[in-house]
């Protein structure tokens, strides 16, 4: 999936890994656009030594894709995803560089205001929905939804889960047993890519997610489940608590929880749709 994205008027070309779920930038491009070198492939490459000299493992990080050029052919290029890519920029002695320069010391700034302060971080959530136009009450259950997946996660590492994908995994086995679609398919259904599934909920899939949620977690609790198999069981338990409250309640209103509807602005809605 390559497509083209504009940035103060110039083209980036750009890569999505629907697997991994990651955007991918051509750093040839960005640097091009950030420093007005007329060889922007020699500036890349006397800036990996420099990086290099550092210390910085940037380089370790690249992927080459292959890329469509002006002469119509694919060559390959050097490729960074969003949060390598950062990196990259704040190497780059240039003012065009500057604005993502403050943005990440902010960013980096306010981060370490919510290590210090947890309730900061919950205030920040709830201002940036209320901007993207998020209702009180659609903020206030992904909020209670989202310390119900607190607990759970908890009690997961509690129990002897600690790996990320073991997490992904558990989290599919409940999403799959309510819903009837993996976690990836129910984006797809939405119009998703890199976005969070949850934040583009329903009021009523976020209700039956924290629902599939804390029975996971009290199944478990109750079975004192240990391990990634016996929470596995207990997942596909609490999914299917969920999963019939889901058909009683489809059964009496006649309309489906689970939905493609989404918070995609206008414009990213109709590429989707194809218009």
């Amino acid at each position: 999936m390559e497509s083209i994205k504009l940035f103060e008027q110039k083209k980036v070309r750009t890569h999505y890994n629907t697997e991994k779920e990651i955007w991918y930038f051509s750093v040839i491009d960005v640097i091009e656009i950030l420093t007005d070198s007329s060889i922007p492939k020699r500036y890349w490459s006397d800036l990996k030594k420099k990086l290099t000299k550092e210390g910085s493992q940037l380089y370790e990080k690249i992927v080459q894709l292959k890329f469509e050029a002006a002469d119509g052919k694919k060559y390959a290029s050097d490729c960074l995803d969003t949060k390598d890519l950062l990196r990259l920029i704040q190497s780059i002695p240039s003012p065009k560089a500057e604005p993502f320069k403050q943005w990440l010391a902010k960013t980096g700034y306010e981060r370490m205001q919510e290590i210090s302060d947890p309730s900061q971080s919950i205030d920040r959530a709830r201002e940036n929905w209320q901007k993207l136009g998020r209702s009180e009450k659609w903020i206030q259950q992904r909020m209670t939804g989202q310390e119900t997946r607190n607990k759970l996660t908890d009690y997961w590492k509690e129990s002897g889960v600690e790996k990320s994908d073991e997490f992904a995994l558990l989290t599919n086995i409940i999403h799959q047993e309510w819903t009837g679609l993996t976690v990836k398919k129910h984006k797809e259904l939405k119009g998703l890519k890199s976005q969070n599934l949850r934040d583009h909920m329903s009021e009523a899939e976020l209700i039956f997610t924290a629902l599939a949620e804390l029975s996971t977690r009290q199944i478990a609790e109750s079975d004192e489940a240990k391990g990634l198999t016996q929470n596995a069981k207990a997942s596909k338990k609490g999914g299917a608590v969920a999963k019939n409250a889901r058909k009683e309640l489809e059964s009496k209103t006649g309309k489906s929880v689970v939905t493609g509807e989404n918070f995609l602005p206008p414009e990213k809605e109709n590429r989707k749709l194809g218009k």
